[in-house]
């Protein structure tokens, strides 16, 4: 996996899963610009209903001692992806988004 791709990453110590694009991999931790998979079907309907949002994405420095593992946002058989699923409801890929918005 390389930056600019957008992944999901599962975390230890608390357990939990962040995703959004991958900014930076290093041998020491993660550096995500995103969410947490619990907040991102509110994140895009807030999108879709152009909303002022209190959600949104946060650039954030996983260390390696809390990273289980790290997944790319991919379509696996008939279940989409969720940045298939944001692009289905919002109507343009993530990667459009994030360059539009700034977001990445």
């Amino acid at each position: 996996m390389k930056p600019g791709e957008i992944v999901v990453v599962h975390l230890q110590n608390p357990p939990e899963k962040q995703w959004g694009v991958l900014l930076e991999l290093q041998p020491f931790g993660i550096t995500l610009r995103g969410l947490n998979v619990a907040s991102f079907e509110d994140w895009v309907r807030s999108i879709v209903r152009d909303m002022e949002s209190s959600l949104g994405l946060a650039t954030v420095f996983f260390p390696m001692t809390r990273v289980e593992r790290m997944a790319l946002d991919e379509r696996v058989g008939e279940v989409e992806s969720m940045g298939e699923s944001f692009e289905r409801l919002v109507g343009r890929s993530v990667e459009a988004y994030f360059e539009e918005s700034g977001e990445a």
